[in-house]
């Protein structure tokens, strides 16, 4: 029987192994992963470190037992050292220092990514710690419950330092956090960023922008955090989450080409240049739907799609990776922040005749108790029509998630902005309006995108 081996036991490892049993029972799976961990949610580690998910075991997508009955091996504590091409094996280390070789007919690389680390002076501190993993999170849950932290200096002001503000926050810890670009949540309008922080000031936490930190240092029995211009702090407890860079270099030294910032090379089958060898999730660059080109963005929506993609190919299937469109939600305290597809400046840097219209709305009848507003963004070719992205900001409650979602899928379909006033959505007055938000959103865009037009032509005759 023919053996797949998975290097990598989160959402790419496992969606590949699942993949694989779905389509051919009797090829022999096996995942080999560095922890005991395998398919855990890492996206819900703030909410175990807020308290509330207070077992990490639920964090688990499946138990051990459950990708077992699957007939999926699992090789738990092996770190993979060495991949040889040519032999068509892979060399590990268990954590009792034992090393294994194990054969494969074809291989998945699904290593992931892991935590950028920045040019800061005292990163290996007692109390400094990074967030990517559920052995980062042991640590940093230890830490809370043992030495009782009254403070906390989060360094980065994207997804992970979001929601850990808002989990600390949660803990009663005095929190900061200090993000290097002018706005918090650079990847939605600087308008929406300012909003959050505005959020997050509200909730109590300190927000400073446009600082680039440069040092920390124990200090009086905590650790003080300085960078320019003119910033210094102390607290108990670091938290450093600014990014995450491919985790390549094993898949590198077998031979494997490395391309959009460092990340594994790959078709759109998930091959790579190495025959026999696949690779899928963080690890690997990323086909964008609108730019026609890789990007890395790491996501765990893409990597558990990419993942399927692989297992498939890797049995003799030829289905191909559709692309992402970065599609993306964050809730911080009680907001939910959401985008797909191109910001304005990205559409115009992709050769787009970009036009954004902003819009407020409610979230539903504003007669019905509790409407919250929603403020919707609508990015689209004003030559064309095409719907090009968009980005929601909202009450948590108010269905934000389902409206990207909206947006996300006329995107996959090409479809120009108008047509989205053609959708059947769904209404009742608690949940929507008879034209829901997306609806009324893309119809502002029409009306801006036709005034345009109008001044543009108006323009050229005067010329």
């Amino acid at each position: 029987m023919p053996h797949v081996l998975m290097i990598g036991g989160s959402d790419a490892g496992i969606s590949a192994a699942l993949r694989i049993r779905e389509l051919t029972p009797e090829t022999d799976v096996t995942v080999m992963l560095a922890d005991d961990f395998p398919n855990f949610s890492i996206c819900g580690l703030p909410f175990y470190l807020s308290g509330e998910v207070a077992d990490w075991r639920n964090l688990a997508h499946r138990t051990q037992d459950d990708i077992l009955r699957e007939g999926i091996q699992l090789m738990t504590n092996h770190r993979a050292v060495a991949i040889a091409p040519d032999q068509q094996q892979v060399t590990a280390i268990s954590s009792t220092g034992q090393q294994v070789q194990v054969p494969y007919d074809k291989l998945i690389i699904s290593t992931g990514a892991t935590s950028r680390i920045p040019r800061i002076a005292g990163l290996d501190l007692p109390g400094v710690y990074f967030l990517r993993w559920m052995g980062d999170s042991f640590r940093v849950h230890d830490h809370l419950t043992t030495q009782n932290p009254k403070s906390a200096v989060i360094i980065g002001g994207g997804y992970i330092g979001l929601e850990m503000a808002d989990a600390l926050t949660l803990r009663g810890l005095s929190v900061t956090l200090v993000e290097h670009s002018p706005t918090v949540l650079k990847t939605v309008h600087s308008s929406f960023g300012e909003r959050v922080a505005q959020e997050l000031q509200n909730h109590g936490v300190t927000v400073a922008t446009g600082i680039s930190v440069e040092g920390i240092a124990a200090y009086q029995g905590q650790l003080r955090v300085t960078g320019s211009p003119n910033f210094v702090e102390t607290a108990d407890l670091v938290l450093v989450a600014v990014g995450a860079v491919p985790a390549a270099e094993l898949a590198q030294a077998a031979g494997v080409a490395l391309g959009t910032q460092g990340a594994i090379q790959v078709n759109r089958r998930m091959e790579t240049n190495v025959p026999h060898i696949y690779a899928a999730g963080d690890c690997v660059e990323t086909w964008h739907r609108l730019l026609q080109k890789c990007v890395y963005l790491p996501l765990g929506t893409t990597a558990h799609k990419q993942g399927r993609v692989a297992g498939e190919n890797a049995v003799g299937g030829d289905r191909h990776f559709e692309g992402t469109l970065g599609t993306q939600v964050v809730k911080v305290f009680d907001l939910a922040i959401a985008r797909t597809g191109l910001r304005e400046a990205e559409a115009v840097e992709a050769g787009y005749a970009a036009l954004t219209a902003d819009f407020e709305t409610w979230d539903h009848k504003v007669y019905y108790p509790g409407a919250q507003p929603l403020h919707i963004r609508v990015t689209g070719d004003r030559h064309t029509g095409q719907l090009l992205g968009a980005q929601i900001l909202g009450h948590y409650q108010g269905e934000v998630a389902k409206r990207i979602d909206i947006f996300a899928t006329a995107l996959f379909h090409n479809m120009t902005v108008a047509q989205l006033s053609d959708l059947d959505l769904s209404y009742t007055p608690p949940l929507s309006s008879p034209w829901d938000p997306v609806q009324m959103a893309a119809q502002a865009w029409v009306r801006q995108s036709t005034r345009t037009t109008a001044g543009e032509k108006a323009g050229a005759i005067a010329r």
